[in-house]
């Protein structure tokens, strides 16, 4: 029993530093290569674990080779859009202009339920909104919609942003940790932050969450006791 725990730690931060080292699109939605590499690896670090007599090093090689494959490969892809795209794919259009385009749906095996199912999903339950839309590499599709359809924004509602409150809210305390580079970042000091914290009457330690933007506007929720 002891042997399969230590097998199966060992493995998981191979695993672990495998991934990370593929890099984090790995942890997003996957190509069709991405897919297959994890499919693989997880099958491989199965066979160490059940079967003790199986020597670790006989799942540690092929995972480590595995992750070298896909690192080239990645880099291959970068360099050869041919390479991208025999191992990725190529994104397929199928509504221009509006228009259904029915024969790359039959190729791509895309029926009308999947298309509407992706478009309910991304909040669109009329097919006449849409003026494109592009099932990209991983199967996911992308939207664009009519104009007329599109939701209004500050830009095309010429409105101009409040001063200083341009940049998003930070975390600054999480859990009672202060985040002095997210403080540093909305261009708030440590002595403003002091006078805040003595204004609610709590320390940095009793402090669940603070966030604040560029503007000092903050949101500040304490521990509860």
């Amino acid at each position: 029993m002891l042997i399969v725990l230590i097998r199966t730690i060992i493995l998981y931060f191979i695993i672990v530093l495998g991934t990370r080292i593929m890099g984090k699109r790995q942890l997003g939605e996957l190509q069709p290569s991405d897919l297959v590499i994890t499919i693989l690896i997880s099958n491989i670090a199965t066979l160490p674990i059940e079967e003790t007599e199986i020597p670790l090093v006989t799942g540690i090689i092929p995972i480590l080779t595995l992750v070298c494959f896909e690192v080239f490969s990645s880099a291959l892809s970068l360099k050869s859009p041919l390479a991208r795209r025999l191992i990725s794919g190529r994104p397929i259009v199928i509504i221009q202009n509006g228009r259904l385009n029915q024969k790359e749906m039959r190729d791509l095996r895309f029926s009308l339920d999947d298309l509407m199912e992706q478009l309910r999903g991304s909040g669109i339950f009329d097919l006449s909104e849409v003026q494109l839309a592009i099932v990209e590499t991983t199967g996911k599709l992308s939207i664009y919609q009519k104009f007329p359809y599109r939701p209004a924004t500050a830009q095309t509602l010429q409105i101009p942003p409040p001063p200083g409150q341009d940049n998003p809210p930070r975390v600054i305390i999480s859990d009672g940790v202060l985040q002095k580079k997210a403080l540093a970042a909305c261009n708030l000091s440590e002595r403003w932050l002091a006078g805040l914290l003595q204004a609610e009457g709590c320390t940095v330690q009793e402090v669940f969450l603070l966030s604040a933007g560029s503007g000092a506007d903050y949101l500040l929720v304490k521990k509860e006791r």
